[in-house]
């Protein structure tokens, strides 16, 4: 089976539309790889998934702190801690 090659703006366009509504674990780890293959950046996208189980973060299986000058998401799947600095 033949695959198609996809270019930069279609991938762009697909991790765009997985980030539009609840991604899966799954779909994140996915919308990473092919951000990957491309050298695209995730930007801002980044932040809203824990690094290590990939879980998309809501209120309910994360808790976030503010201690100047950082922002620390610690995901309750998981218990990994993400710092992030305030700009």
């Amino acid at each position: 089976m033949k695959t198609k090659k996809l270019s930069k703006e279609e991938i762009k366009k697909i991790i765009d539309n997985t980030f539009s509504h609840h991604p899966s674990q799954k779909e994140i780890k996915k919308a990473k790889k092919l951000a990957m293959s491309k050298n695209i950046k995730l930007g801002e996208k980044r932040k809203l998934f824990c690094k290590k189980c990939f879980t998309y973060f809501t209120s309910k299986n994360s808790e976030i702190r503010i201690k100047k000058p950082y922002k620390i998401i610690k995901c309750k799947n998981c218990g990994y801690v993400s710092r992030w600095k305030l700009k």
